[in-house]
């Protein structure tokens, strides 16, 4: 083992975890202690590593054979199973980080400290080669408003006494203690995409989902709902306030929320539509018309659509949104005048290559693709990705029987239905050796 027997907690997450050889198995995204209530210093036994894939393992304390300041040496095997916290097992970056309590002892008092919040959690090696906690590093609580603590938490300017004190002299870090912020928590996490948390909150038990729903703003939260399995975006979208659930749903993209709905008992499915805006409804109510693995079932009912004589300018502006996904960037559909689903006569389409060889006053009308034939609603999902391979896209145009545009089916709606229904979350009982 190195020469460096303590290691403060908040320093060693983020590092990468080797093994032998010197190949990276992953990153430390948490350390996992337990509490026992015959011995006052809780004892470490793994750390929560982020493995390729965005799994995150446990790696018990006994494959660590070193931590310095720049990495976490491992023995060669890691069991890929992923991490599920046990109810005896406690997440020290994710549970106790920002958590209140109350510090004893004669240095504490000294300091004027009693109250205060913990910052971080010093691990010892001991001579049996165990790991345990014994250091608590803490910010004086006391005097402190609820807002000034909420604003350095946004700007990391953190006020109030600081010390280092024995875990012996802490009282309330377990149990007794109200758990950690959901802002704390996030925070934690907040390099992380949404994709990468999701899989955070699907690991958190239900009571803690709900706290970082609430935390989150509702375009946040869209997102996140977005990458769920179908199980938490139920739960979670149940545990909202109706007009809030409304307005998350409204930030979704349509044919997610329209996912989501279908998951809903239909009276609340129907309540939360009338809660919302009639123009974010009615997009909805139309994709709720279709049958699930129907092209009108997957669609979006957001593409980009131009007339004909818009300029190829304004489509490389339409497509340069960073708001609009890369499957629906990949293509121009060119309709009639109204532009909206259901729009005018369904012209054709113009490819993102077509648009970037082409002079930039030319119209789009002009370079029209009308080889790909578009999808009617009612094709099927083997019609479907059967075009889409055909032709090479990540995007197919859906009309409806009088040949007006009403969205697009994307790569992604697709693999979506084909891959199994708890893709999201499969697990693999998988013993890698590196």
């Amino acid at each position: 083992m190195s020469a460096t027997t303590r290691v403060f907690v908040a320093r060693l997450t983020g590092l990468s975890v080797f093994d032998p050889l010197g190949d990276q198995v992953g990153r430390v995204r948490d350390v996992v202690v337990m509490f026992s209530p015959t011995r006052p210093q809780p004892r470490v036994i793994g750390l929560v590593v982020e493995v390729p894939g965005r799994r995150r393992v446990f790696v018990p304390m006994t494959r660590v054979t070193s931590i310095d300041a720049g990495a976490v040496i491992t023995t060669g095997l890691v069991n890929m199973r992923r991490f599920e916290q046990r109810t005896n097992e406690v997440l020290v970056a994710a549970e106790l980080f920002d958590r209140t309590v109350r510090v004893t002892g004669p240095t504490a008092a000294e300091a004027g400290i009693s109250q205060a919040v913990v910052e971080d959690l010093a691990i010892e090696q001991t001579a049996r080669r165990d790991w345990i906690g014994v250091k608590v590093f803490v910010r004086q609580l006391s005097g402190v408003s609820p807002a000034t603590r909420a604003m350095s938490r946004l700007t990391r300017r953190r006020s109030g006494k600081t010390m280092l004190v024995d875990i012996r002299d802490v009282v309330g870090l377990h149990e007794q203690a109200p758990a950690q912020s959901a802002e704390r928590l996030l925070e934690t996490y907040e390099d992380l995409n949404v994709a990468d948390l999701a899989e955070v909150i699907h690991d958190l038990n239900p009571k803690r989902r709900a706290e970082v729903a609430a935390a989150l703003d509702d375009e946040r939260l869209a997102d996140l709902l977005e990458e769920l399995p179908e199980d938490d975006q139920v739960e979670i979208i149940a545990g909202l306030a109706t007009e809030r659930a409304a307005d998350v749903l409204e930030a979704m993209e349509p044919d997610d929320a329209a996912d989501l709905l279908a998951d809903l008992p239909p009276d609340q499915a129907e309540h939360l539509l009338q809660l919302m805006e009639p123009d974010e409804a009615a997009p909805l109510r139309r994709l709720l018309s279709y049958d699930e693995k129907t092209a009108g079932g997957m669609m979006t009912t957001e593409p980009v659509v131009l007339a004909p004589e818009a300029t190829i300018a304004e489509a490389l502006a339409m497509v340069r949104r960073e708001e609009l996904a890369p499957a629906l960037a990949s293509m121009v559909f060119v309709c009639r005048p109204p532009l909206e689903p259901p729009t005018g006569r369904y012209l054709g389409l113009v490819h993102i290559q077509r648009l970037l060889r082409e002079p930039p006053h030319a119209p789009v009308g002009s370079i029209i693709d009308k080889d790909v034939e578009p999808a009617p609603a009612t094709a099927s999902l083997e019609t479907v990705t059967r075009t889409l391979a055909t032709y090479n896209l990540v995007s197919l145009p859906v009309v409806d029987k009088d040949g007006r545009l009403i969205g697009a089916v994307t790569v992604d709606d697709v693999l979506d239905h084909i891959l199994p229904d708890d893709w999201r979350e499969e697990r693999h009982d998988l013993e890698v050796k590196r």
